[in-house]
């Protein structure tokens, strides 16, 4: 996989565990810039302004031009953003922020202890992610009649596509959106289909689509 393929997120998620009455909430968002990431990091912690830590880690970019962060926010040195950060760099995600938010309950946990609820925090919430990839893509109008709906559906969804709008009237009109890369082939088989009847029309591109895969 080349460094324009590599896995983002396809948008935020959020997981919380416990650990000896203590809360570990990991927020994720996807991040494209070291200024996006410290906002979100900004924004987390206005959303939980009573917590006792907010641990950011993020990276940005991907393969040799990347840029990572972790910072302990007041727990021991190495015990939280350290473990956070190695986590999501095993994930294999690019362009991503993590915040883990610990609300204390008032029972020490010890290194060994921070370590594993840091890092395990961070796994809990990558879980939850949709992984994508930002690729060039364009989105197309196809008009068609009701007989050929169901199958132009399935062959969009082969393809590789994805149907962004529907509408019935006397005809369907599909709002389809496509890499780039799957958008001739689609279109190959598309003809076949309805023996050049549908001819689709292309309504925008866009250089880089965050588009899930999962």
């Amino acid at each position: 996989m080349d460094e324009e393929k590599y896995f983002i997120p396809a948008g935020p998620a959020e997981a919380e565990l416990r650990v000896l009455n203590s809360r570990f909430i990991a927020s994720l968002s996807p991040a494209f810039s070291v200024e996006e990431a410290r906002n979100f990091h900004k924004n987390t912690r206005l959303r939980f302004p009573d917590a006792t830590h907010h641990v950011p880690v993020f990276v940005i970019g991907h393969g040799s031009s990347v840029i990572t962060h972790c910072s302990d926010d007041g727990e021991p040195f190495g015990t939280a953003g350290r473990p956070a950060l190695a986590v999501l760099q095993g994930s294999g995600l690019g362009d991503v922020a993590v915040v883990v938010t610990r609300y204390f309950g008032g029972t020490k946990l010890g290194t060994g202890g921070l370590v594993k609820a840091y890092g395990d925090a961070v796994r809990e919430v990558l879980k939850q992610v949709r992984r994508a990839v930002k690729a060039p893509t364009l989105t197309a109008k196809l008009e068609l009649p009701y007989p050929l709906y169901g199958q132009v559906e399935r062959l969009v969804g082969i393809s590789g596509g994805e149907i962004t709008e529907r509408q019935f009237l006397a005809d369907v009109t599909l709002i389809v959106r496509f890499k780039d890369d799957d958008w001739q082939p689609f279109l190959r088989q598309l003809r076949e289909l309805s023996s050049g009847k549908i001819e689709p029309v292309i309504l925008e591109r866009n250089p880089e689509t965050i588009f899930p895969i999962d």
